[in-house]
């Protein structure tokens, strides 16, 4: 193969090859047996997240970086000096490759100009929330496939423009919410899916998210500066505002200033990691979280259009940032399950509690917490014939209590559990990625799966999904809808106390004030 091809002049010689593989569309995966190089992989977002989304795709031996972008061009220098201290560990080979050798862009307009030349086929989105839809959307737009960490967009007129995108060019996709790729997970929405419990009418999600500043006090600050603080060498401020309105870097909070600190991250105004709990750049921890927290419910319990919300409390409510508490009631509507046909499933109220708020903890009598408390993350699932509760952010883990047992039990070792069929196709292991190492922290949980299928649907390899007709689990039939729902909670957060109707078909609230919030500021130059 000769890669100074350009792109489409490659894809439109192997038309004839995918047209066998049943794929219509010359922008959709190559297909199987057409894998005869590395998926030529562009990074949007060096460090922080995007290391750990792109180390493993490299890993696995599937794809190479051919391109980098990043507001901060130190990222780069970062990379390197990380995967020299893993050759010296002899983590790594010595032959591993340098990020110092790839193009670098510190502007990803200019990359995606570029991404012929480049041969770009692929490409990871680990920015600030604000820009994943303005990258992803333009580059699928070129037929370039895209793993975007989640929240995989900010508001919901972003999720309409990702999903029209990706249908339209036929890209595959995958949301970051890593725990998808666990088996334990899988197993879990198998053993929701069954009707195990019976009818669900109510399921609890909390998080001890945030853990970076916002709410009032941020507020405050930021309001009352009218200058800029001098912006980092190397750091493109205007690049990283991106689609966002104009506005002067703040770089930290002055000592005595009364933020929230609780994991002692750094009290940086925006830039690297705290620009999560402002309305213009994150979706706070609804959106950070529940792409994780409500993964198992949502899938598990088949949930799809939401149709009502409401934020029944909330604690330090302000006109720039997420609220430092809050409480947040979703209703879905019934629906024809995809898994057993003919069964009708009702109507669900789902509450979701963030700020180290918690669902009673009468609610799960028979749950075993540490120290008799509520954990500190989960969710609870309420059936008419039992109950099932996660106590991590993956759902890799779940237990059961059926109608009068009076303790949990995993969901492993619950004889009734052992009978259901498994029939979600599992993440291909280690050795079919080509002996990648698992990872630290998150990641270990799918270092080998969520990466590898993103890579391995491209190459037309990896098992086709049932419920979505797609070869990954977090592509836009599951992660749009999952979306809708938490960026609808999201508006809710933004007008408390008042009940929002939410149609799906018009894409519009009953109320005007929470219709002015669907559309993000796109600044020009940044369209997409």
């Amino acid at each position: 193969m000769q890669f100074n091809l350009k792109r489409r002049e490659f894809i439109g010689s192997a038309a004839a090859s995918f047209a066998l593989a049943g794929c219509c569309s010359a922008k959709g995966p190559r297909r199987a047996g057409m894998a005869d190089h590395k998926i030529r992989l562009a990074v949007a977002g060096v460090m922080g997240k995007g290391f750990s989304d792109w180390m493993p795709m490299v890993k696995s031996g599937l794809a190479e970086v051919v391109a980098f972008f990043d507001a901060d061009k130190n990222t780069v220098q970062r990379a390197h000096d990380s995967i020299e201290g893993e050759k010296k560990k002899g983590k790594l080979p010595a032959d591993f490759f340098d990020p110092l050798k790839v193009p670098f862009y510190h502007d990803y307009r200019q990359m995606l100009a570029d991404a012929d030349k480049l041969g770009i086929e692929a490409m990871t989105v680990s920015t600030s929330d604000h820009m994943h839809a303005p990258i992803a959307v333009a580059a699928m737009k070129k037929g370039i496939h895209v793993y975007v960490q989640k929240p995989l967009v900010r508001t919901l007129d972003e999720a309409q423009q990702f999903y029209k995108a990706a249908k339209a060019n036929r890209v595959v996709t995958q949301m970051g919410n890593q725990g998808s790729g666990g088996d334990g997970f899988r197993r879990n929405v198998e053993i929701l899916q069954s009707g195990i419990l019976g009818d669900v009418k109510e399921v609890h999600v909390w998080t001890n998210r945030p853990v970076w500043p916002q709410g009032l006090n941020v507020e405050k600050y930021v309001t009352s500066r009218k200058d800029g603080d001098k912006i980092p060498e190397g750091f493109n401020w205007d690049i990283w505002l991106g689609a966002a309105k104009e506005r002067p870097f703040l770089d930290m909070y002055p000592d005595g200033t009364d933020v929230y600190d609780p994991w002692k991250l750094g009290k940086h105004v925006y830039a690297p990691f705290t620009w999560r709990g402002f309305f213009d750049f994150g979706a706070g921890a609804f959106g950070d979280m529940a792409c994780h927290t409500m993964n198992l419910p949502f899938r598990g319990l088949e949930l799809g259009a939401v149709t009502k919300a409401i934020c029944t409390m909330i604690e330090s409510e302000n006109k720039i940032a997420y609220p430092l508490k809050s409480i947040v009631k979703l209703t879905y509507a019934e629906r024809e399950s995809k898994v057993r046909p003919g069964v009708k499933l009702p109507e669900v109220t789902l509450f979701w509690y963030d700020g180290q708020e918690k669902p009673d903890a009468k609610l799960m009598p028979q749950v075993i917490a540490k120290d008799g408390k509520v954990p500190d993350t989960g969710c609870l699932i309420i059936g008419t014939k039992g109950i099932l509760c996660s106590t991590n952010d993956y759902g890799q883990d779940a237990f059961i209590a059926l109608t009068g047992e009076e303790k949990v039990v995993n969901t492993h070792d619950h004889p009734e559990c052992k009978k259901i069929k498994q029939w979600i196709p599992r993440c291909k292991g280690v050795a079919a990625a080509g002996g990648m190492d698992k990872s630290d922290g998150a990641a270990s949980l799918t270092a080998d799966g969520h990466y590898i299928e993103f890579l391995t649907a491209i190459n037309g390899t990896s098992a086709m999904f049932d419920e979505t007709k797609s070869r990954c689990y977090s592509d836009v039939d599951y992660s749009i809808p999952m979306m809708e729902a938490i960026l609808v909670g999201t508006v809710a957060q933004r007008l408390p106390k008042t009940e929002l109707k939410w149609c799906t078909k018009k894409q519009k609230f009953d109320n005007e004030a929470a219709n002015a919030f669907i559309k993000p500021f796109i600044r020009k130059g940044f369209e997409f």
